[in-house]
């Protein structure tokens, strides 16, 4: 199956040289909001990689939960395969791909847990449901059928909630990022790319490289 022929020229917007004096936080949540006032569904989710003891590189699609001073938060099971790379190599890659807009975002960084009880509460905050599926899945563990995952699932469901809290092997990291790329498709394949980086005096430098 060849796929050659399929193209499309970008000619939605374009990133001057007046970006490069842009705050970067500033930029990714004018940006982010752009984007969720055009998609409405999944618009904050991003591809995550990390990399194993293996040395071999992973990636998923995990949602963005919050944006703070110092960085991005998404939960997960921290005893999951992107929690275990994570706890050998705290060193990630998060790129956000939104191509309505013709733009993607790539951020290199570092993820930290968050507090116990930032966890607790924003778990208590989820849907019922949601809250039993992180209750009754050993994510990324084997099992033997559907059928053995639904009937923990039910399980849990036809239990009391309130003898139940947020597992403690579940909650959320902070991506700290210390470089962060903002792309614009332009016509020709001839893209804007300007990049940031974080100094050691915690000031960012900006550059602009080629498509």
């Amino acid at each position: 199956m060849s796929l050659q022929d399929d193209r499309k020229e970008y000619l939605n917007g374009e990133l001057g040289d007046e970006f490069l004096s842009a705050d970067p936080k500033e930029m990714f949540v004018a940006w982010l909001d752009s984007y969720r006032a055009l998609v409405k569904v999944d618009s904050t989710a991003f591809a995550l990689s990390t990399v194993g003891k293996d040395g071999a590189p992973d990636c998923r699609i995990v949602l963005l939960k919050e944006i703070r001073d110092d960085g991005f938060v998404f939960y997960t099971n921290y005893n999951s395969k992107k929690g275990n790379d994570i706890s050998g190599n705290p060193l990630v890659h998060a790129l956000f791909f939104w191509p309505e807009m013709e733009r993607q975002i790539r951020i290199k960084g570092h993820v930290s847990k968050i507090s116990r009880v930032e966890s607790e509460q924003y778990f208590s905050s989820r849907p019922i449901l949601s809250q039993l599926g992180a209750l009754s899945s050993d994510q990324s563990e084997k099992i033997s059928s559907r059928s053995d995952l639904e009937l923990k699932f039910d399980s849990f469901k036809s239990s009391d909630m309130s003898d139940y809290n947020c597992p403690d092997n579940w909650g959320g990291y902070c991506l700290s990022f210390k470089e962060i790329e903002f792309w614009q498709g332009r016509r020709s394949r001839m893209h804007d790319r300007i990049v940031f980086e974080i100094e050691s005096n915690s000031k960012w430098s900006s550059f602009r490289v080629q498509p």
